[in-house]
C-alpha cells in the first residue's frame, strides 16, 4: 500500500471491538452474499448443515494448529464475551467451601475475582490497585490448596502486559482476550484459556476456550446446562444456535494469521509496531507513558501528556490526521493506542508523525 493511500486511510487503534484485516472483511462480505457457492447467506443457513460444520471444524482446527493445543484439551466457540467466563469459570471449578487464587492486575481481572466470590473463596495473591494497576505483581506464592489460580496476560485499560507466567502448584486459568495470536504461548502450562474475540481474533459475539478436559467433573454442583463445559464440549460448541458470522470472521482472520506466518510472524510485527512507538513516547518531552517499563503492553500502548491542557489539541490534531481511536478509557484519561495484529505498521508510523508534528507546533 503506497504513503498516498495511507494519507486517506483512517487509522484504526480501537481498543475493542478492534481493527480487522481487511481480507478477512472481504471475505466475510463474499460469504454474506453467497455462502459457499450455495446462493444463501452464512446469515441464513442452518448451523446443521454441512456447510457450516465445515467452518466451525476448520476454525477449531486453526486454533489447534496456530496454538499448538496439545491433546486432551478441547476447542469452544461460545457466547456471552470473557465476562460470561468469569462466572462459569468458578461455577465449572469451584465448591462452595473451595477457594481459588487471583492476580488483581486491572479492570477485568478485578471483575473476574469479583464474580468468583459469588461460588467461594477468592484469595487474591498480590495487585498493584493501589498504583493504578501500571505494573505486574511478580513475587507471590500460589497457594497450593486452592482449586485454581486465574490470571489476566494483558490489561487494556491500564497497558500491561505479562510477558511470563509463574509456576503454579495448581491448575493455571487465563483470560488471553486482548493478546490472543498475538504472540506464541505454551498451552500446556494452561487448564483454561479464554479470550472475547473482539480484540485479536474477530468480531464482537464469540468467545474462544481452551479447556484442559481432565479439569472437569470434580465437583458436587449442580450446574446450569448452558454454563457447563461438558455439554459444550460433548456438543462441539453446537448445544444450542452459535453465532455463527462470528465464527466465521475468527476463521478468515485465523487464516491470515497462518499465511503472515502464524504467531510467531505476529510476535515479529508487533514488537516491530510497539518499538516504534515506545521509542516516540520515551523521546518527545511532550509525551510520558504510563506503565514499569518491563510491563508495557506490546497491544495497548497507554500515555500522557507532560503539559495536560495540551489534550484537547492533539486529539484535535489526531483526529485532521485520521487518526482513530486513540483517547484513553474513561477511567484514566490520557492516550491509549491498540497494536493489535491486523493494524499496520503504516498506522504507527502515522501517529508517530503526529507526535512529532505537535512537538514542532506546542515546543
Amino acid at each position: 500500500m503506497t504513503n498516498t493511500q495511507f494519507q486517506t486511510k483512517v487509522h484504526n487503534f480501537s481498543a475493542g471491538p478492534g481493527i480487522l484485516p481487511q481480507v478477512a472483511i472481504d471475505n466475510s462480505i463474499k460469504a454474506i452474499q453467497n455462502f459457499a457457492g450455495m446462493d444463501l447467506s452464512i446469515l441464513e443457513i442452518s448451523h446443521r448443515s454441512k456447510q457450516f460444520e465445515a467452518v466451525m471444524a476448520d476454525a477449531v482446527q486453526m486454533v489447534k494448529d496456530l496454538l499448538g493445543v496439545p491433546v486432551g484439551y478441547s476447542v469452544l466457540f461460545l457466547q456471552g464475551g470473557a465476562s460470561m467466563q468469569f462466572c462459569m469459570i468458578p461455577m465449572n471449578l469451584l465448591d462452595e467451601n473451595d477457594t481459588a487464587a487471583y492476580l488483581k492486575t486491572g479492570e477485568w481481572a478485578m471483575r473476574a475475582t469479583k464474580e468468583a466470590g459469588l461460588f467461594g473463596n477468592v484469595k487474591v495473591v498480590a495487585t498493584s490497585e493501589n498504583e493504578n494497576y501500571n505494573w505486574i505483581p511478580k513475587d507471590y506464592t500460589i497457594p497450593s490448596d486452592c482449586n485454581y489460580f486465574h490470571c489476566t496476560s494483558n490489561n487494556t485499560i491500564f497497558g500491561t502486559e505479562m510477558f511470563s507466567f509463574p509456576e503454579s502448584p495448581v491448575p493455571v486459568v487465563c483470560d488471553m482476550s486482548s493478546d490472543i495470536f498475538s504472540r506464541p504461548i505454551d498451552v500446556s502450562k494452561f487448564d483454561i484459556i479464554y479470550a472475547g474475540a473482539q480484540k485479536n481474533m474477530g468480531p464482537a459475539g464469540v468467545t474462544l476456550v481452551i479447556i484442559k478436559d481432565a479439569i472437569l467433573g470434580k465437583i458436587t454442583r449442580k450446574i446450569p446446562t448452558m454454563l457447563d463445559y461438558r455439554v459444550h464440549i460433548k456438543n462441539g460448541s453446537m448445544y444450542n444456535t452459535p453465532p455463527v458470522f462470528a465464527i466465521l470472521v475468527c476463521l478468515e482472520t485465523l487464516k491470515w494469521v497462518k499465511e503472515l506466518g502464524g504467531v510467531e510472524g505476529m510476535e515479529t510485527r508487533n514488537k516491530e509496531k510497539a518499538s516504534l512507538l515506545y521509542a516516540e513516547i520515551d523521546r518527545n518531552p511532550l509525551f510520558k507513558g504510563t506503565c514499569a517499563f518491563e510491563d508495557r503492553s506490546r497491544m495497548n500502548v497507554c500515555f500522557i501528556l507532560t503539559k495536560p491542557e495540551l489534550e484537547e489539541d492533539f486529539l484535535q490534531l489526531a483526529k485532521e490526521k485520521n487518526l482513530s481511536g486513540i483517547k484513553g478509557h474513561r477511567s484514566v484519561g490520557g492516550f491509549r493506542a491498540s497494536l493489535y495484529n491486523a493494524l499496520p505498521i503504516e498506522s504507527v508510523q502515522a501517529l508517530v508523525e503526529a507526535m512529532q508534528e505537535f512537538e514542532k507546533l506546542k515546543r
